[in-house]
C-alpha cells in the first residue's frame, strides 16, 4: 500500500508541476458551465436541478479524459523512464494502480470544483440532493472507466497523440453502444439477448440510471468491473514489453 501511495503522490505532483493540470481544470469548468447553462437549457427548464449539468458528462469525458490518460505510460515509454520505474522494487500492478489512482484523484478534484453549481441550484430551489449525490458518484465512476481504458491504450504506444485518438475511438464505442443508432444496426439480424448485452456496455445507459437517483448495484459493478478489466490488460501490456 505504501508503494502505491508513493507512486500516486509522485504522479499527482507531476500533474500540478506543469500548467497542463490547471489548463485542463479551467477548460473542464468552462465547458461544464457552457453546456449546463446554455446548451443544456438550464434556464428554459424552469427547474432547479443539475440534470442539464450531468447529461453532458459522457461527452465531456470522451474528449477531456483521454488528454489526461494519454501521458500515463506513453510519456514514460517515450522518455525511457519506464525502464527505470520497472527496475525499482515494485510490482507492475502496483505501478499501474498508483498511476491510475493519481489520474482518478485529479479528475475527482476537477469534479469537486463544480460544487458551486450544486450550491446554486440549492439557492434557486429545492433540488433532490440525493439524486445529485448519486449523479456525482456515477460521474466519478464513469470517469474511472474512461481513465482505465485510456491508461491501457497509453501503455501500447510511445506516441501520446496516437494514445489520445485511439482512446477517444474506443471510449466512443463504449459511450454509444446503448443508443438507437447502434442497436438499430444490429436489431435486424441479432437476437434480443445479444442486443441487451451490447446495450449493457454503454457508459450512457449505466450513468443515466445513476443520475436518476437509483443507485443500482449492477451499474456500480459494471464500472468497477470495467476498471479492473482494463487495468488488468494494462498490467499485461507492460509486462509483455518487459519480456515477462
Amino acid at each position: 500500500m505504501n508503494t502505491i501511495l508513493s507512486i500516486t503522490k509522485r504522479e499527482i505532483s507531476g500533474y500540478f508541476a506543469t500548467p497542463v493540470a490547471y489548463v485542463f481544470i479551467v477548460i473542464f469548468l468552462i465547458m461544464s458551465g457552457l453546456f449546463t447553462f446554455y446548451m443544456g437549457g438550464f434556464y428554459e427548464r424552469g427547474q432547479a436541478d443539475l440534470t442539464s449539468f450531468f447529461e453532458w458528462h459522457p461527452w465531456l469525458y470522451l474528449f477531456l479524459i483521454p488528454a489526461i490518460s494519454m501521458r500515463l505510460w506513453a510519456e514514460e515509454r517515450r522518455n525511457g523512464t519506464i525502464e527505470l520505474l520497472m527496475t525499482l522494487p515494485i510490482s507492475t500492478s502496483k505501478a499501474v494502480i498508483g498511476k491510475f489512482i493519481a489520474a482518478w484523484l485529479f479528475t475527482a478534484i476537477s469534479l469537486m470544483l463544480t460544487f458551486p453549481m450544486w450550491l446554486t441550484v440549492n439557492y434557486l430551489g429545492e433540488p433532490d440532493n440525493g439524486t445529485i449525490i448519486a449523479s456525482y458518484l456515477g460521474s466519478l465512476l464513469m470517469a474511472g472507466g474512461y481513465l482505465a481504458i485510456g491508461s491501457c491504450i497509453s501503455s501500447l504506444t510511445k506516441n501520446q497523440v496516437i494514445a489520445f485518438v485511439v482512446t477517444i475511438a474506443v471510449c466512443f464505442l463504449f459511450t454509444v453502444s446503448g443508443m438507437p443508432i447502434v442497436l438499430n444496426f444490429f436489431s435486424s439480424w441479432t437476437p434480443q439477448a445479444l442486443l441487451d448485452t451490447i446495450a449493457s456496455f454503454s457508459f450512457i445507459s449505466n450513468f443515466t440510471d445513476l443520475t436518476q437517483g437509483v443507485i443500482d448495484i449492477r451499474n456500480i459493478i459494471y464500472f468497477i468491473s470495467l476498471i479492473m478489466g482494463a487495468l488488468t490488460l494494462n498490467v499485461i501490456s507492460i509486462n509483455s514489453k518487459k519480456g515477462i
